[in-house]
């Protein structure tokens, strides 16, 4: 079985690190040969300053060389190094300058990821992880925790469903910068649980309208901190796993209280970085732990560096790609919820969209991930109707380009944004200004998703579901759309006449219902 030699980099806001692995694409599976991590307080910079300092850029750089160096005795081939950066690079407005100096200088080619992507890497990880030696996470309520120095990543599960995923910026060097801030002097320290305690309610009560938090039955916690924990008071799950009970975890965060940065540093053996914010990630969790019904902590010894890798070596794995857009339309879901939709009416559309999709694929020519991207714009087309029925396709806009959902990028999000724009009304002109932002590609995505969704919502006008399947047939000059059986199908013939001419003007056929 051959191996392809990777490298995966990733720059976070507490230090640089480094996994090399095999990966045998053909058996979806890697193994990992070495792993390296240098301690560099990029957050502290961007945080306190918006942008990254001089010193902090030649220390990344000296790290990196040395990656490069380490990389170059592995012989790995460039387009086999995977160069990733998270929330302190995604905050940092000198990010653009310092990562072609990095090219410049060192060969590495960065992407910055957006905080969605993390959950979605960090979630592949804990998939793998756990795997089905922890029942209760895929059978109840369950809640994925990642603390790190410049964000906090959360994904919440209904018996294994994507509830909701967040990308939160309330890392530890945040929490503690301000933190500071508040003590006016007087020691920040007893000020740590007062200030989290105020500013997380406000982010329990947008997690509860989505999952009463009371009903979680697992926490999973990802990240350094809670590993090193486990590791000292945990018990084993299995080989990627490990167990912390819940009475043991707030006994040691209870310890840990009374720790300066250098007891830490002695009693644990981790860098002065790494210490500073050790109490601190652990305090966050204890504050969710609490808001639960948890009886322990399930912490898989994985980063989202390892999701990479299951990303990289399961490929084009179809029972994954299958499970992943099952979490992105169950989030989709949550979100209209969210805003009160006519979920029975939303529903039914997606279906006609996807009969219409799968009739059409040599005449549209997208695919999977376009697919999916179409689901998710008709399960969430009349979204904005929850602040004004008149005019909701802009409203609709505006809450997808303003919200997460598991599984798609900001750019995905924009795509789907406008196609919820252009579900009614007239069609998209030069002085739309979030369509005409849109790459040219892009644009014409739009235009080909909001003539299917037109169509298909036109067939439920009168949001009874009446028309219950379709079939499709093509013609030279028209696309004819068979119902099951005889209905008065006289308001749906007058929705096809208002909302069929720009799927012919897209592809040329005459929409006829029969």
């Amino acid at each position: 079985m051959s191996a392809t030699l990777t490298a995966i980099i990733e720059i976070g806001s507490t230090g640089i690190r480094l996994n090399v692995a095999e990966v045998y694409a053909e058996a979806a599976d890697w193994k990992v040969l070495d792993r390296a991590a240098m301690p560099v307080s990029l957050g502290r910079d961007v945080f306190t300053t918006g942008v990254l300092s001089r010193e902090s850029m030649l220390e990344c750089l000296t790290v990196l060389q040395n990656y490069r160096e380490l990389l170059s005795g592995w012989g790995i081939a460039d387009n086999n190094i995977h160069a990733i950066a998270t929330s302190a690079f995604r905050a940092a407005r000198n990010r653009d300058v310092f990562i072609d100096r990095v090219r410049q200088e060192t060969g590495f080619t960065f992407s910055i990821i957006e905080g969605i992507e993390e959950n979605r890497l960090m979630y592949l990880a804990v998939r793998f992880a756990l795997k089905q030696d922890l029942p209760l996470f895929w059978r109840a309520n369950s809640i994925i925790v990642e603390i790190g120095g410049g964000s906090t990543e959360i994904m919440l599960l209904r018996r294994g469903q994507m509830v909701a995923a967040h990308s939160l910026k309330m890392g530890t060097i945040i929490i503690d910068q301000h933190s500071r801030l508040a003590a006016t002097g007087l020691g920040a320290g007893m000020f740590y649980e007062r200030y989290l305690n105020e500013n997380i309610r406000n982010t329990l009560g947008l997690l509860n309208m989505e999952m009463d938090l009371t009903y979680v039955r697992t926490v999973v916690a990802a990240g350094a901190d809670v590993r090193l924990a486990a590791n000292k008071i945990g018990r084993e799950l299995n080989d990627n796993s490990r167990i912390i009970e819940r009475d043991d975890f707030i006994k040691f965060v209870e310890k840990l209280r009374g720790f300066s940065i250098e007891d830490c540093i002695h009693q644990f053996g981790i860098s002065y970085i790494d210490a500073e914010g050790l109490f601190l990630g652990l305090l966050v969790l204890k504050l969710f732990l609490d808001r639960t019904g948890a009886a322990n902590i399930a912490v898989p010894l994985v980063s989202i560096r390892d999701g990479y890798l299951i990303d990289l070596a399961s490929g084009i794995d179809s029972t994954m790609q299958d499970e992943f857009y099952t979490q992105i339309i169950a989030s989709a879901l949550n979100l209209g919820r969210k805003y009160h939709f006519d979920e029975a009416h939303s529903r039914h559309v997606a279906i006609h969209c996807m009969t219409i999709f799968d009739a059409l694929v040599k005449e549209h020519g997208m695919n999977r991930r376009h697919r999916i991207m179409l689901e998710t714009a008709a399960i969430l087309h009349d979204v904005g109707t929850y602040i004004k029925t008149s005019g909701h396709q802009k409203h609709g806009q505006y809450i997808i380009a303003n919200s997460e959902i598991f599984g798609l990028h900001q750019d995905e999000l924009g795509i789907i944004a406008n196609v919820v724009n252009c579900h009614r009304g007239d069609p998209p002109t030069q002085s739309d200004i979030e369509f005409m932002t849109l790459q040219r590609e892009d644009r014409v995505l739009v235009l080909k998703m909001a003539s299917i969704l037109r169509v298909a919502d036109a067939l439920d006008r009168g949001h009874t579901q009446q028309i219950k399947k379709i079939t499709v047939e093509r013609r030279p000059e028209t696309m004819v759309l068979h119902v099951d059986k005889a209905y008065d199908l006289s308001l749906e013939q007058m929705g096809i006449e208002e909302k069929g001419g720009m799927f012919q003007d897209v592809f040329g056929y005459k929409v006829i219902l029969s």
